[in-house]
């Protein structure tokens, strides 16, 4: 699709355009950080019965901003075993890739009555992100996968045991974890046909079932592949219940045991930016981005801006909801969550929505009706994986009996040990 303004080719006020946009861009993103740790430390003061910032500012709200001026001008530490170069780097890593991912998210626009989201802006038509890239979801994978090097180079080059396990972490849960998070990705983009975010919210704009429901993505999949995208977004994210990168109680502070003053911001600033990324990813992939009804006493563009900020609100709640209530993860709990039970399930939910799609084009002739053939395609996938699920849960419980008897923390039947 691309944007609008770069159809008819590109000139020296279409770069100095997209410049503009990209820092008001970073500008918002960066405000939005600021706000989403006052709005996690008043939300889980509440939930924990505490207050949460009280001093700085109405309501605590400037309690970020001190504490990004108190970190500026703290001593800068830097071991004597690291490796100074990779060390020094290792933040950026993490905070790059948050901000680029953010730059093919739409956060505005209106998207009603079949229209695009475009808006016109000093003369110029463009789309409200900074740039609608056509593989915009295999951007956000790449994205993903290279922030997780800011960590695992930060625990490498500290020069201390302690951070170094906590990269060794990241690196194994990043593993673990993308694969579900790609494979639920795969569902969204079988049911909305494009890689591009803006023509995935525009797919999703349309109208629904009964005129009613809305189109969104995660009825069209069938609600499977947003939990897992949610679970396993967590887990990149290494925030609760699944922040074994920094488990405090186990490697003093994880992978950035060793960091202080602007470089620990850094890494601070790259976990809520990614997590405030990560919420607009969902909300555009499943819940139709800034696509929802248009009352008409604003304009359009701005009634995409509201739903979307709405929607990014409630899944922002949700991540500090998580970290309030859910205690952490065995690293081996972590890790058959992972493999056992996420990846199976989004390879087989994905398996019957394509089955799904190639009976609703009638390809499978079963009978005479392309309903009754996707009826008929849905209650064989489910039966076989149901079958594949109890096939799996019996051999993943037979394993573990084995490995316990082998360790001797099963006791053995005298017949059993002869």
């Amino acid at each position: 699709m691309g944007e609008p303004y770069l159809n008819n080719g590109v000139d020296f006020s279409d770069v100095i355009f997209a410049v503009v946009k990209a820092g008001l861009a970073f500008v918002i993103l960066l405000v939005a950080v600021m706000l989403m740790v006052w709005f996690e430390r008043k939300v889980v003061g509440r939930l924990q019965n505490r207050l949460g910032p009280t001093v700085a500012g109405p309501a605590g709200i400037f309690q970020t901003l001190a504490d990004g001026i108190k970190l500026f001008f703290k001593e800068d530490i830097i071991p004597n075993r690291s490796d100074r170069f990779v060390f020094q780097l290792a933040p950026y890593l993490s905070l790059v890739p948050a901000f680029l991912t953010f730059i093919v998210i739409p956060i505005g626009g209106d998207f009603s009555d079949g229209k695009n989201g475009s808006v016109k802006i000093f003369g110029k038509e463009t789309f409200l992100q900074v740039a609608d890239v056509p593989v915009g979801i295999l951007f956000f994978l790449a994205m993903s996968s290279i922030g997780v090097y800011g960590i695992m180079l930060a625990g490498w080059s500290s020069g201390s045991k302690y951070p170094l396990l906590g990269s060794i972490r990241a690196s194994a849960q990043a593993i673990s974890y993308e694969a579900a998070l790609g494979l639920s990705l795969a569902s969204v983009l079988l049911v909305s046909g494009s890689l591009s975010t803006n023509r995935i919210v525009s797919v999703q704009a349309g109208d629904g079932f009964g005129g009613i429901v809305p189109n969104w993505n995660v009825i069209a999949t069938g609600f499977v592949p947003f939990a897992i995208f949610l679970i396993a977004g967590t887990a990149e994210l290494n925030r609760p219940p699944f922040d074994m990168v920094e488990a405090e109680q186990e490697l003093v502070g994880g992978f950035h045991t060793e960091y202080s003053s602007i470089r620990f911001a850094l890494f601070f600033l790259a976990e809520f930016m990614n997590t405030v990324t990560m919420s607009a990813i969902i909300v555009t992939l499943f819940f139709g981005g800034p696509a929802g009804p248009n009352f008409g006493f604003l304009p359009g563009w701005l009634w995409g801006f509201v739903w979307f900020f709405l929607k990014l609100l409630v899944f922002l709640f949700t991540f500090v909801w998580f970290r309030a209530t859910l205690p952490r993860l065995r690293y081996d709990q972590l890790m058959d969550l992972g493999w056992k039970l996420l990846i199976p399930l989004a390879l087989g939910w994905l398996l019957i929505l394509g089955a799904i799609r190639v009976a609703q084009r009638g390809d499978f002739a079963i009978t005479d009706s392309t309903g009754v053939d996707t009826a008929i395609v849905l209650i064989i996938g489910l039966a076989i994986g149901m079958v594949a699920f109890l096939l799996l849960a019996a051999a993943i419980r037979t394993a573990r009996t084995e490995r316990l008897r082998d360790q001797g923390l099963v006791e053995v039947a005298p017949q059993e040990a002869h």
